[in-house]
């Protein structure tokens, strides 16, 4: 959904939603290039549309791309470019959530910027960060990388780092983790911000322990401890 300011970061679960991931020609936003963007469509936590399409990034993709997500120039040659693909997510996704793994950092910067250079304007969807969600609801775990939640849920890995494999499994990932956010143990030990939604974090300052928002600086709200 097209919008003159950002979506904004939440955590929480909820059961309709896009959970959706991209490729790319490597990892920096501000130089590199989508050639892979799929998605899924879940209504009432329950698969219901999907939407993948490779996506032609008009230059070369660098080899050390193609070995991790196996994406290789010839077979991007006819693809659409990326000004169609996003438009046709967009329009797939409409005003859900949406929802991804490391998106925060990474996807989220991708699709900002590229619907700000082709339309002057954003994305206006909120979003929810599995990243963030797994590393409050599991904090026992060593790495918390997909394919590594996915283990730790019992949830087959294969295919990753192609697109529609990984929004797969994320969202079912995704639904575990709603699981757990629903539990009384995991509950009892998480504050969200009333402000933005996001995690409260236990922080100290010169006058001791105090809440504060994990949005900061976006969002300053804190409270007592």
């Amino acid at each position: 959904m097209l919008g003159d300011q950002r979506g904004r970061k939440q955590d929480k679960y909820v059961k309709d939603y896009v959970v959706f991931d991209l490729e790319t020609t490597g990892t920096s936003s501000a130089n590199d290039a989508v050639v892979e963007i799929s998605a899924i469509k879940v209504l009432g936590g329950k698969a219901a549309d999907t939407f993948s399409t490779l996506v032609n990034p008009q230059r070369a993709i660098p080899s050390r791309a193609s070995e991790v997500n196996h994406i290789y120039d010839d077979m991007v040659r006819d693809a659409p470019v990326f000004e169609k693909a996003l438009a046709d997510f967009d329009a797939f996704a409409g005003s859900l959530i949406l929802v991804g793994h490391n998106i925060h950092t990474f996807d989220m910067k991708f699709i900002w910027r590229d619907a700000e250079r082709y339309w002057g304007r954003t994305f206006a969807n909120d979003y929810i960060d599995t990243l963030s969600l797994a590393r409050q609801c599991l904090p026992q775990l060593a790495r918390y990388r997909l394919v590594d939640l996915a283990s730790y849920y019992q949830i087959p890995t294969d295919g990753a780092h192609r697109a529609l494999a990984d929004c797969a499994m994320n969202q079912k990932v995704f639904e575990k983790l709603g699981e757990e956010l629903a539990s009384p143990a995991v509950a009892a030990n998480m504050k969200v911000c009333p402000r933005c939604g996001q995690f409260l974090k236990k922080r100290s300052g010169k006058f001791g322990e105090f809440w504060g928002c994990s949005g900061y600086p976006a969002c300053r709200y804190t409270e007592n401890a």
